[in-house]
């Protein structure tokens, strides 16, 4: 990843130097997913373009193009574009803005013909999404209406029903309704981002009227960071946990010189208002499923009792792992990340020390470190970084911290026995594996962008992907949900796979994936078991397997091996394929109980 690509950036320096940032990406040793976006425009795009595709690269997505003739977004998906057709996009982004309204209310009219206005408006925009919804299948990302630049009425332009803002708001409020009841849609909100950039800066008659751009060169970098931020969550590269520093970031001073009793924290001091404030977003990310850890150079007893004040926001319950000792960060980093079973790269290291940012930077480069400075922009920086940018919040998410916590209880009680089996029977397993349901279509989508480590050929899928799979007749799908004394697991594994079109009774296995938070407790067992048993029943006979590894997947590359299947072919790249003949299969679960 480059620093220039992670905020706050230089938009003018990325601008200026996009040509020489794209050879740096590129350069990169770095495996990245490819998806084709089609970007359809009401206004230019090209520099959209240009700019989202830096940021999408620096974030582990190697994009395709394709881009609309300027204003031909509505023809090209009524009028079926064959290029656009060809193209197959895994996501298209519609670039309208407030220069696509073509009709206004005007003071002469009505409430019935502004009702009308409005209604015929959305009914083009809802016919360009049906249509994309039934041609396309695949996820639309949409913008909003920003504010017009000038108010005719004064004040009175946003409640007025003849005012353009007053009209905005009611369209915006429309499209907002849409996207609450289609999960494939999403809104890139130009409304927040204009005004938070600043109205009279966003926006240039100049730009407009000679190259047709709806926004000024400066704010494209902001727009398509934003704009990225909504694609790398709808294809997993979300961050999951804060690894956050105590002294100077959650509160004022040093706990370990000042006493617990003398940091600033809570509502007597403006400082400690800002801190109180700080937590308090933190707290809200833990809502959101975010797990929160500490890594400070403190005495553990100094960082509990700061916590325990009575004024501070986070709890030392609020945290899944504390790391308060004199170790070095990086080594504590890796610790965290082994303990609570994730990634690297899925880290933000929050710290008001240069220092030790550097440190982490150059030691541990997978992990995010936000720029900070002072506390009062804390919030503002991580908020605009879109580390955590949700475009859909399951159970499962709500429930996160939950379900790991519980898994530090598991890990307790394992140390316990010394026959595995009889501590997994302990653990009281219960797991529901049924075909792809549509309550869980978008943890299934979810879960194929997240999970690496345990991924035997890392396919990718959108939840229109996983829906259409669903319902192709061709294909046998299956998702694992696991329950135990300790709580719900939620849904872990996910497996499916096509029929061969020749050999009517050969299976292909496209997809085996599992959650890391539930490796060794025999799920792939009950999972394999389940899926034996629904190949039979098509009549099939021969099941085929593939590995395709990566940098993560190492410890599945054995993994059919172990369900007895002969390795039939390798490549120079370590690709494995594998074969068993599912008459000789026997059931391998003995401790979940399925269904």
């Amino acid at each position: 990843m480059l620093r220039e690509l992670e905020y706050p950036f230089d938009p003018d320096f990325v601008i200026k130097k996009r040509k020489s940032l794209k050879r740096r990406l590129l350069a990169e040793d770095t495996k990245r997913i490819h998806k084709k976006i089609a970007i359809l425009g009401g206004s230019t795009t090209h520099d959209i373009k240009d700019i989202l595709e830096l940021f999408l690269l620096n974030t582990g997505i190697e994009p395709e193009f394709y881009e609309s003739e300027y204003a031909q977004y509505f023809q090209d998906v009524m009028f079926d574009n064959k290029e656009l057709t060809s193209f197959e996009p895994d996501l298209i982004f519609i670039h309208t803005t407030n220069k696509n309204i073509r009709e206004y209310p005007t003071l002469r009219m009505d409430k019935s013909e502004i009702d009308e206005l409005e209604k015929n408006v959305m009914e083009q925009f809802e016919a360009m999404w049906k249509k994309i919804e039934d041609v396309y299948h695949c996820p639309v990302i949409q913008n909003n209406f920003e504010p017009v630049s000038y108010r005719l009425m004064g004040n009175m332009e946003v409640y007025d029903i003849h005012g353009k803002l007053a009209f905005i708001n009611r369209l915006n409020e429309r499209f907002y309704e849409y996207a609450r009841n289609h999960e494939n849609f999403f809104i890139n909100d130009i409304n927040y981002m204009a005004s938070d950039y600043g109205l009279q800066k966003w926006a240039d008659p100049f730009y407009w009227h000679m190259y047709k751009y709806a926004m000024t060169l400066s704010a494209i970098p902001d727009f398509s960071y934003n704009l990225a931020n909504i694609i790398k969550s709808i294809y997993g590269k979300n961050k999951k946990a804060f690894v956050l520093d105590l002294d100077n970031t959650l509160w004022g001073g040093v706990v370990g010189d000042d006493g617990p009793e003398n940091i600033m924290i809570g509502q007597e001091t403006s400082m400690g208002q800002m801190y109180s404030e700080f937590q308090t977003f933190l707290k809200e990310h833990k809502d959101l499923g975010v797990l929160l850890t500490i890594n400070s150079k403190n005495d553990n007893e100094n960082a509990i009792a700061g916590l325990n004040r009575p004024d501070s926001v986070l709890k030392p319950e609020d945290f899944l792992v504390i790391k308060a000792n004199w170790e070095n960060k990086d080594k504590n980093i890796v610790d965290i990340a082994n303990e609570i079973n994730i990634g690297l790269d899925s880290l933000v290291f929050v710290d008001d020390n240069p220092t030790e940012r550097n440190i982490i930077r150059t030691s541990v480069p997978e992990v995010s470190v936000p720029e900070i400075n002072e506390p009062e922009h804390y919030m503002q920086i991580i908020d605009r970084c879109g580390f955590f940018e949700p475009t859909a919040i399951s159970e499962d998410d709500l429930k996160r911290n939950e379900m790991y916590r519980a898994n530090v209880q598991r890990k307790e009680i394992q140390a316990s026995f010394d026959n595995y089996e009889d501590y997994l029977r302990t653990l009281e397993m219960h797991a529901e594996i049924m075909p792809f349901s549509p309550i869980y279509m978008s943890r299934i989508a979810q879960l194929t962008n997240k999970s690496n480590q345990f991924n035997l050929t890392t396919l990718r899928c959108s939840q229109a992907d996983i829906e259409n799979i669903a319902a192709d007749s061709g294909k046998v799908t299956l998702y694992g949900k696991l329950e135990d004394k300790f709580g719900d697991n939620g849904v872990v594994s996910v497996v499916f796979g096509h029929i061969d079109e020749k050999q009517y009774d050969v299976f292909h296995i496209d997809l085996w994936l599992m959650s890391c938070r539930v490796l060794k407790r025999d799920m792939e067992c009950a999972m394999m078991d389940t899926l034996i048993e629904k190949l039979k029943q098509k009549n099939i006979k021969t099941l085929m397997g593939y590995y395709y590894p990566t940098v993560k997947n190492k410890m599945v590359r054995d993994f059919y091996a172990g369900f007895g299947m002969e390795k039939i072919s390798e490549d120079e790249n370590g690709n494995t394929v594998w074969k068993l003949n599912i008459n000789n299969y026997e059931n391998k679960n003995n401790v979940i109980k399925v269904n």
